[in-house]
């Protein structure tokens, strides 16, 4: 049996709960109810699929993932988006960061198979948002002020079993 996996940085429950706000008023005033399905997180290695058999490969490549690099703040400023009519996506701006690309490098050498191309976000709205509705929405969002910082200690990996959860994590030193 095939499962789903991904690695991904998360923000305290606040501001997963903040960021809920915004995805609430996408469901509710853009019909984009896909962006309630997921708590807000950081990508670092997009969805990948694999047999549940290999599981343990896949926990062995995370723990040789090198986290040596102290804690660090993510600065959370705006939104952004990719107006792609096909797949439109509405997130908020995490400001550019050395250590979350550096991170990032590091998880590829182990998981070769991921997107190679990095754009750090933290998805709002996405899905089944209509272009239209992309557009609406985006209207409102490309001014609108959202301004919070977290500190990043520890990357997870996660696996889908009808949600989300997460299955290791690994801390920076």
């Amino acid at each position: 049996m095939k499962k789903m996996y991904f690695i991904a940085i998360y923000p305290p429950q606040d501001i997963i709960d903040e960021v809920k706000v915004f995805k609430q008023d996408l469901a509710a005033n853009y019909d984009n109810s896909k962006a309630l399905t997921n708590d807000a997180h950081i990508t670092l290695l997009s969805p990948f699929e694999r047999e549940l058999e290999l599981e343990s490969d896949i926990h062995t490549a995370f723990q040789k993932i090198d986290t040596d690099i102290p804690p660090f703040e993510i600065l959370l400023n705006g939104f952004g988006s990719f107006p792609n009519p096909k797949n439109s996506v509405i997130f908020v701006h995490p400001e550019a960061n050395e250590n979350l690309n550096l991170l990032h490098q590091r998880i590829i050498q182990h998981f070769s198979f991921g997107k190679k191309s990095f754009t750090p976000h933290m998805t709002v709205g996405y899905r089944n948002l209509s272009f239209d509705n992309y557009l609406k929405a985006w209207e409102i969002y490309k001014n609108k002020e959202y301004k919070t910082k977290f500190l990043v200690d520890k990357i997870l990996l996660l696996r889908h079993d009808g949600r989300w959860i997460p299955i290791a994590e690994k801390q920076l030193k």
